[in-house]
Protein backbone atom coordinates (compact mmCIF):
# COMPACT_ATOMS: atom_id res chain seq x y z
CA UNK A 1 0.00 0.00 0.00
CA UNK A 2 2.65 2.63 1.16
CA UNK A 3 4.09 1.40 -2.85
CA UNK A 4 1.02 2.74 -4.53
CA UNK A 5 0.53 5.94 -2.68
CA UNK A 6 3.92 7.32 -3.65
CA UNK A 7 3.61 6.03 -7.44
CA UNK A 8 0.40 8.36 -7.15
CA UNK A 9 2.21 11.21 -5.77
CA UNK A 10 4.99 10.92 -8.76
CA UNK A 11 2.66 10.36 -11.25
CA UNK A 12 0.44 13.52 -9.88
CA UNK A 13 3.55 15.62 -9.80
CA UNK A 14 5.00 14.50 -13.20
CA UNK A 15 1.44 15.48 -14.67
CA UNK A 16 1.45 19.01 -13.12
CA UNK A 17 4.33 19.71 -14.25
CA UNK A 18 3.78 18.56 -17.96
CA UNK A 19 0.66 20.68 -17.72
CA UNK A 20 2.60 23.75 -16.21
CA UNK A 21 5.24 23.57 -19.35
CA UNK A 22 2.55 23.04 -21.45
CA UNK A 23 0.42 26.16 -20.62
CA UNK A 24 3.47 28.36 -21.19
CA UNK A 25 5.01 27.23 -24.19
CA UNK A 26 1.19 28.03 -25.47
CA UNK A 27 1.64 31.80 -24.16
CA UNK A 28 4.79 32.03 -25.56
CA UNK A 29 4.04 30.95 -29.14
CA UNK A 30 0.77 33.51 -29.20
CA UNK A 31 3.19 36.57 -29.34
CA UNK A 32 2.10 39.86 -28.74
CA UNK A 33 -1.29 41.51 -30.14
CA UNK A 34 -2.01 43.74 -33.05
CA UNK A 35 -4.09 45.51 -31.27
CA UNK A 36 -3.80 49.30 -32.54
CA UNK A 37 -3.86 52.26 -30.03
CA UNK A 38 -4.50 55.66 -31.14
CA UNK A 39 -2.93 58.40 -29.33
CA UNK A 40 -2.49 62.42 -28.50
CA UNK A 41 1.19 63.25 -30.00
CA UNK A 42 3.01 66.52 -29.96
CA UNK A 43 2.29 66.38 -33.79
CA UNK A 44 -1.13 65.94 -33.42
CA UNK A 45 -2.31 61.86 -33.44
CA UNK A 46 -0.21 58.82 -33.71
CA UNK A 47 -1.06 55.03 -33.99
CA UNK A 48 1.02 52.80 -32.42
CA UNK A 49 0.94 48.46 -32.09
CA UNK A 50 -0.09 47.62 -28.40
CA UNK A 51 3.15 47.13 -26.65
CA UNK A 52 5.52 48.82 -28.88
CA UNK A 53 7.56 52.46 -27.67
CA UNK A 54 7.71 53.21 -31.64
CA UNK A 55 4.94 55.05 -33.57
CA UNK A 56 3.75 53.23 -36.44
CA UNK A 57 2.58 56.51 -38.19
CA UNK A 58 1.61 59.64 -36.51
CA UNK A 59 -1.47 62.30 -38.27
CA UNK A 60 -2.15 65.94 -37.42
CA UNK A 61 -5.97 64.87 -37.20
CA UNK A 62 -7.63 62.02 -35.02
CA UNK A 63 -10.10 60.45 -37.53
CA UNK A 64 -7.27 60.10 -39.88
CA UNK A 65 -5.34 58.26 -37.40
CA UNK A 66 -8.38 56.16 -36.63
CA UNK A 67 -8.44 55.24 -40.38
CA UNK A 68 -5.07 54.29 -40.53
CA UNK A 69 -5.75 51.78 -37.67
CA UNK A 70 -8.85 50.37 -38.51
CA UNK A 71 -6.89 49.31 -41.77
CA UNK A 72 -3.88 47.73 -39.44
CA UNK A 73 -6.63 46.03 -37.71
CA UNK A 74 -8.82 44.90 -39.70
CA UNK A 75 -6.08 43.13 -41.77
CA UNK A 76 -5.12 41.02 -38.33
CA UNK A 77 -8.06 40.98 -36.64
CA UNK A 78 -7.33 43.06 -33.96
CA UNK A 79 -8.88 46.14 -32.02
CA UNK A 80 -8.43 49.51 -32.26
CA UNK A 81 -8.48 51.37 -28.61
CA UNK A 82 -9.14 55.16 -29.40
CA UNK A 83 -7.61 57.68 -26.54
CA UNK A 84 -8.34 61.20 -25.73
CA UNK A 85 -6.54 63.71 -25.41
CA UNK A 86 -5.74 63.60 -21.87
CA UNK A 87 -4.85 60.04 -22.97
CA UNK A 88 -7.70 57.83 -21.25
CA UNK A 89 -9.63 55.48 -23.49
CA UNK A 90 -12.72 56.70 -25.57
CA UNK A 91 -13.80 53.90 -27.30
CA UNK A 92 -12.83 50.20 -28.47
CA UNK A 93 -13.70 48.73 -32.00
CA UNK A 94 -12.77 45.42 -32.92
CA UNK A 95 -12.07 43.54 -35.47
CA UNK A 96 -12.27 39.77 -34.98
Amino acid sequence: MPNQHKTNFWLDLLDQLVNVFLKSSRQSTRGRSWHQHVVPNEKGWAVRREGNKRITSTHRKQSTAIRKAKSIARKHKADVIVHRADGTIRDRIGYD
